[in-house]
C-alpha cells in the first residue's frame, strides 16, 4: 500500500483512496480512544516552548496515529504537531505526506467541553485531499476524499450509525458563519459586519470546516493563528464536500509551506473556508 500511497497524485484511483481512508480512519477511532480515557481521568497540563498547552491526550494519541502511519505507509513523510514541537521534522516533504493534530482544540479539552478532535489529512501537491476529523466526546466523525464526504456516528472506536453523504449548501441570506470560540479577533468580528443579517455559531476546534461541509453553515472566517495540522484535515473534509479554502488574495490555501520569509514552517495566513456562496465579492 505504502508504494501506492508514494506515487499518487490527484488522478489516484478511488479504490485507493478508499484504502487509505480505511487506515486513517480506523487510527482516529483509535486515537479518540486514547484521549477519551485521559478525559475521564485526571488531566496534566504543560506549557510547550510557545506557551500552548499539551496533556497526556495529545502524547497518546499523537503516538497511536504516527505507530499507524509509518507501519502502513513507512515511505510516506509525517508532520504531527507534538513532533514539531519537539524539533522532529522530516527533512524533506516530497509531493505527498501527512499532516498530524492529535487533539484538535487541547484549551477544550482541558476545560472539559465537548468540540475537540483528532485529525488525520493526506496532502497531495500542496492540496489537502484526504482527512478525517474525530470528536470523540461527541461521536461526530467526518470522512473526506476527491469527490466524496461523509459522517457518521462513532461511540468507544466503532461507528454506530450509517454513512451519509454531506455537502455544501447554497449560501443564501441570511448566511450563516461559524466562528471560533476560543480565538475570535477585531479582524474575524470586522469580517463578520461585512455579511448582512448573518447568523454567528461558535464552535471549537476543526469542526468548523466540518459544519460548512456538512451544509449546516456558509462561512468559516480565521483571522487568528493557525498551523497547517490544525486545518489540513478539516479543509479534506470540506473541498469533498465542495467548498474550498481560500487566502485573502483570493488564492486556494496550500499546504507544506517552509522557508517562509515572514513567518514559521507550517504557519497559515489568514483565510477564510466558504461552501456554494452566489455573491462571494464581499469575502476579498
Amino acid at each position: 500500500m505504502s508504494e501506492t500511497l508514494q506515487n499518487t497524485n490527484t488522478t489516484t484511483a478511488a479504490a485507493s483512496d478508499e484504502a487509505i481512508l480505511e487506515v486513517i480512519e480506523r487510527l482516529a477511532l483509535d486515537a479518540g480512544r486514547a484521549v477519551m480515557e485521559v478525559f475521564h481521568s485526571e488531566i496534566k497540563v504543560t506549557d510547550k516552548a510557545d506557551a500552548s498547552p499539551v496533556t497526556q491526550a495529545d502524547r497518546a494519541a499523537e503516538r497511536v496515529i504516527l505507530e499507524g502511519l509509518r507501519a502502513a505507509f513507512p515511505d510516506v513523510p509525517c508532520v504531527a504537531e507534538e513532533e514539531v514541537a519537539e524539533g522532529i521534522v522530516p527533512p524533506e516533504l516530497g509531493q505527498v505526506f501527512f499532516l498530524v493534530d492529535p487533539l484538535d482544540g487541547t484549551k477544550e479539552f482541558v476545560r472539559r467541553h465537548t468540540d475537540f478532535t483528532v485529525n488525520i489529512a493526506l496532502i497531495r501537491g500542496g492540496a489537502p485531499e484526504i482527512g478525517v476529523v474525530y470528536a470523540p466526546c461527541t461521536g461526530r466523525f467526518f470522512s473526506g476524499r476527491p469527490g466524496k464526504a461523509v459522517a457518521f456516528e462513532a461511540r468507544d472506536g466503532l461507528a454506530v450509525s450509517e454513512r451519509r453523504r454531506v455537502h455544501v449548501r447554497e449560501g443564501r441570506q441570511p448566511l450563516t458563519i461559524v466562528a471560533s470560540r476560543s480565538h475570535r479577533t477585531p479582524e474575524t468580528d470586522a469580517f463578520i459586519k461585512k455579511v448582512a443579517a448573518a447568523e454567528i455559531v461558535s464552535v471549537g476546534s476543526s469542526l468548523k470546516f466540518c459544519l460548512v461541509a456538512a451544509g449546516e453553515a456558509d462561512i468559516y472566517p480565521r483571522f487568528g493563528r493557525t498551523m497547517e495540522w490544525d486545518t489540513a484535515a478539516g479543509d479534506a473534509v470540506l473541498r469533498a464536500a465542495g467548498g474550498i479554502t481560500h487566502t485573502l488574495d483570493g488564492a486556494p490555501l496550500v499546504y507544506g509551506k517552509r522557508n517562509q520569509a515572514d513567518d514559521e514552517d507550517f504557519a497559515n495566513p489568514h483565510f477564510v473556508s466558504t461552501g456554494r456562496i452566489l455573491d462571494p465579492a464581499f469575502m476579498f
